[in-house]
């Protein structure tokens, strides 16, 4: 009994574009999506207080990132 289909170049080459395709598309909306963020939290000046080792704000930063590529992954993943 065989479990895979057999290999096939063209459907393994479409499938990387597509992979790649998508992986840049959620990239760039993980991107906008942090850039909303920051324009909706204009008092918040984030790599500052990074830079000052400001913990909280990385952790808010860091659950902002995680909640937005869950969105990604919806919104592309269906």
């Amino acid at each position: 009994m065989m479990l895979f289909a057999e290999w096939n170049a063209e459907a393994f080459a479409n499938s990387l574009l597509a992979a790649t395709v998508f992986g840049l598309l959620g990239i760039a909306m993980l991107a906008l999506g942090f850039k909303v963020f920051e324009w909706i939290t204009p008092k918040l000046q984030v790599e500052e207080e990074l830079g000052k080792g400001n913990i909280a704000v990385g952790i808010v930063v860091a659950a902002v990132v995680l909640g937005i590529s869950l969105i990604v992954v919806r919104a592309i993943g269906g």
